[in-house]
């Protein structure tokens, strides 16, 4: 199989050297296929994802139809990921100084707990879990939900990402709408009254950037799981796939770091233009839409040396991954942390994955079935 288009490669099998192809011949060029512009190389993409002029949802549609009115609707709308402008600045200020506070170290812990308590059940192994429910039961346990409301979170996010995609059905819109309230619910207690954990940092953040609004912290908050769950699935499954392939696993942290780069669990995102954007003397026009290759960008070698070589400990690596400018994930340690004890904690328990999974039908995560 051989990629047609840019949505197409994120399930290949091997989708670098199509990938290869459009940095080397179409850096920044229309795609005629999907209708949209297609940012591959890195200085297009450091471009597109820098600039004012374009926005991570369409100006006249900031909330899907589909959700407006709804408690999805609601925090999508407040959520940091989703939004641009001053107001997000201040917001992602809040959100990324909580995060860094964060204790990566503790959270590991967890997930390492976790991993062994899901192998624990017997039976096949519970790769779903492993993968998209332990890492969201880390991240609901932080915000301080134990006692079975980390489970139940974990699951109710999984009903809540439903409503991100532009493909979701109404069926889903109304299970994420359900969700968005259930997890809200869950997590309202959080922030307010003394909490040490990672509620209570997001309000001392709050109250250190004199933010007074308490909805759009929930909505953030509930963001922190939603954020977790496919990226760093698509981390850890990535990962045991080049593990697979013969990748040096000594030190697993810094595998996952370069996995994350030379395959990224998140391949693209797109951008939508208010205003007119020029690059490379291409100009883009109001309302038409960019379609940003990162993993593509991950391995242009004019910011990667010998890109297409998997280098744990890679130094000063570019990654896209994660965004950037005022996009940036601040979540990246968080979910670097959580997939390295998972795939350690499924080493030591003598798991692997195979070499040649298959991929889900996803338009920009790619996760492998293991």
């Amino acid at each position: 199989m051989t990629a047609t288009t840019p949505i197409d490669a994120v399930r290949l099998p091997d989708p670098y050297p199509y990938y290869a192809r459009l940095v080397a011949e179409r850096p920044f060029t229309h795609d005629e296929e999907l209708g949209v512009w297609v940012a591959a190389d890195a200085a297009a993409v450091r471009a597109v994802l820098g600039s004012d002029a374009l926005r991570v949802r369409p100006p006249a549609e900031p909330v899907p139809q589909g959700i407006v009115g709804t408690p999805a609707g609601e925090v999508f709308a407040d959520l940091v990921r989703m939004t641009d402008g001053t107001v997000q600045g201040r917001l992602k200020t809040v959100v990324a100084d909580a995060l860094a506070r964060a204790d990566t170290a503790y959270a590991a812990r967890l997930a390492a707990r976790f991993t062994r308590e899901a192998l624990a059940a017997g039976g096949a192994v519970p790769w779903e879990e492993l993968m998209f429910g332990v890492p969201a039961r880390v991240v609901a346990a932080l915000a301080g939900l134990t006692d079975g409301a980390d489970r139940e979170a974990a699951r109710a996010i999984a009903d809540f990402v439903q409503c991100i995609p532009a493909s979701a059905t109404p069926a889903q819109q109304r299970a994420a709408a359900a969700a968005a309230d259930q997890v809200r619910e869950l997590l309202r207690p959080g922030l307010v009254g003394d909490n040490d954990g990672l509620l209570g940092e997001l309000v001392r953040a709050a109250d250190r950037a004199s933010w007074p609004y308490l909805a759009p912290l929930l909505s953030n908050a509930v963001g922190f799981l939603s954020q977790t769950y496919d990226a760093t699935a698509g981390l850890v499954g990535n990962t045991l796939v080049a593990l697979a392939r013969g990748a040096d696993g000594c030190d697993i942290g810094a595998l996952v770091r370069e996995v994350a780069r030379y395959d990224a669990p998140i391949q693209n995102t797109r951008r939508f233009a208010a205003a007119p954007f020029v690059h490379d003397g291409r100009a883009v026009e109001s309302g038409q839409q960019i379609l940003v290759l990162l993993a593509a960008a991950n391995r242009d070698p004019a910011v990667n040396p010998d890109p297409h070589a998997l280098s744990p400990g890679r130094v000063n690596p570019m990654i896209f991954t994660f965004g950037a400018s005022s996009h940036r994930c601040p979540g990246e340690a968080l979910a670097s942390a959580l997939a390295a004890a998972i795939v350690a904690e499924l080493r030591t328990a003598g798991l692997s994955s195979t070499a040649t999974p298959t991929y889900r039908p996803l338009a920009n995560a790619r996760i492998p079935h293991l």
